[in-house]
């Protein structure tokens, strides 16, 4: 059996247990190279490894301040001094110095170890005889630290009440290693001898070729080594890519924007109302930090999104009237949507850039309830075709080849939202559950989305679709929180 020179000499210095810093004193190694060489042994039959867990127990922040007089004790020591069984607690917290949180633990705990009794607005001494838990914090004190394995009952019986006791105690898990040799360890121990070798072929030996006067160690092929399972991507991650490659494949480009949006972005240049639910804290994550946030082009755009939130502009809406408050869509949130990304890429193009095919996906921030099918933040998938040639079966479409490819037969159900009509939701039928899974929402935008953005009116179909689902479900979870 070929032996590692560091596994020989702790084979030499092992008669009996011994923990791994005596070996390492004995031996001169490194502790780390002790533990290594331990290991090594014990799945050679030649030493055995126990650990032992215990508690170390010291005092904490509030053991220090108060050491061994504890909030009773004061109060107690308080009535002694005064000569008198019996004080007003009035007068008692007066004298004790104590604040009025400490008196009230004080109070508290007389009661429970039965050492006074509170009655009419007064304090009654029962006893004055030290406790187990004060004891053991005198000890403490000087002790430092103590391991709850060699605690006396007595001491074990004061532990319990002060680990309920906020920083009173500090206590540590300790491990204690012990190395115990075999019989089989013993005797090669006893008749091995220490030979210089070499385990690995580095550059100096070779061009110093005194590779040729060193002896190499052997590998030993048989030595058990725990199987470590190799990283892969998650699923989600996969079925991003996949998506990523679907829509590169059928000629879009990829865009993308940052977590933190400004609600004008988000909502406003969508024609959402600024009193529109999803607006409220319920439905959507305000930052409190920064307030607001910086919006390019906004001088630009801000009249044009002005006029048509308040009555239309040119866009043949009557808008939702009201006065339009530009504070408001200054307000900076988690993006509940990728749409808000879609928004300000829009804004960039001029009427010589269409037709335009883009796509983006990314995390977005809802203030959901969690259950089997919703959670507060989730992966969109989001895209829009701008073109004066598409009209709305060229939507239906596209949304039928995206889901096809993905191996789902999709049902379109007509649907509502404030930036596009006409809208629908694709749903999935989840078997499991009997029923239909709706996956987001797709539409042509409104007329009041693309014309302040744009500059001209022109079809833009757009979809925004729930990865997290369409990942559980080609998964067969029926419930999209066992992805994470």
């Amino acid at each position: 059996m070929e032996l590692h020179p560091h596994e020989i000499a702790i084979l030499k210095n092992l008669k009996k247990k011994s923990n791994p810093k005596e070996i390492a004193e004995k031996t001169g190694l490194e502790l780390d190279a002790v533990l290594r060489a331990s290991s090594w042994l014990t799945t050679k039959g030649l030493v055995k490894i126990e650990e032992e867990i215990s508690e170390e127990i010291s005092l904490g922040k509030e053991g220090l301040r108060s050491s061994v007089c504890l909030p009773e004790r004061v109060i107690l020591n308080v009535m002694v001094g005064e000569g008198k069984n019996e004080l007003e607690i009035s007068e008692i917290q007066k004298l004790s110095g104590l604040s009025k949180e400490d008196f009230s633990i004080g109070l508290g705990w007389l009661r429970k170890k039965n050492l006074a009794k509170l009655e009419g607005g007064k304090i009654n001494i029962l006893s004055t005889e030290e406790t187990d838990d004060e004891k053991l914090l005198r000890i403490l004190k000087t002790e430092k630290t103590l391991n709850s394995e060699k605690l006396t009952p007595e001491q074990k019986k004061g532990l319990e009440p002060l680990k309920t006791r906020q920083d009173i105690l500090l206590i540590s898990e300790k491990k204690e290693i012990t190395i115990i040799p075999t019989d089989e360890g013993i005797r090669i121990g006893e008749s091995a001898g220490i030979e210089e070798t070499v385990s690995q072929l580095t550059p100096e030996l070779l061009t110093s070729k005194n590779w040729k006067n060193v002896k190499f160690r052997e590998y030993d092929v048989n030595v058990y080594v725990s199987p470590e399972k190799p990283a892969k991507r998650h699923s989600l991650q996969k079925l991003i890519d996949e998506i990523r490659e679907i829509f590169l494949e059928t000629g879009f480009e990829e865009i993308s924007g940052d977590f933190v949006e400004s609600a004008f972005w988000n909502f406003d240049a969508l024609f959402v109302a600024q009193d529109h639910p999803a607006r409220e804290m319920h439905d959507t994550f305000y930052l409190k930090e920064p307030g607001e946030i910086d919006i390019p082009k906004f001088e630009k755009l801000k009249s044009r999104i002005k006029k048509t939130h308040e009555n239309g502009w040119i866009t043949g809406s009557s808008g939702w009237g009201g006065k339009w408050n530009e504070e408001i869509a200054k307000k900076a949130l988690l993006r509940t949507h990728t749409t808000a990304v879609t928004a300000r890429y829009l804004s960039s193009l001029k009427k010589e850039d269409l037709p335009k095919k883009v796509f983006s996906i990314g995390k977005v921030f809802r203030n959901e309830e969690v259950d089997y099918k919703h959670l507060p933040e989730f992966y969109q998938v989001e895209g829009i075709v701008a073109d004066e040639n598409v009209h709305f079966r060229h939507l239906l479409g596209i949304l039928r080849e995206f889901y096809d490819r993905m191996g789902f037969e999709v049902r379109f159900r007509p649907g509502y939202f404030p930036y596009t009509e006409m809208s629908i939701e694709p749903e999935i039928y989840l078997e499991e559950r009997g029923e239909w899974i709706e996956l987001g929402g797709a539409g042509i935008f409104r007329p009041e989305v693309v014309q302040p953005l744009l500059g001209f009116d022109c079809p833009v179909l757009a979809w925004g679709l729930g990865l997290d689902r369409v990942a559980a479900l080609r998964l067969g979870l029926t419930d999209i929180r066992e992805l994470y």
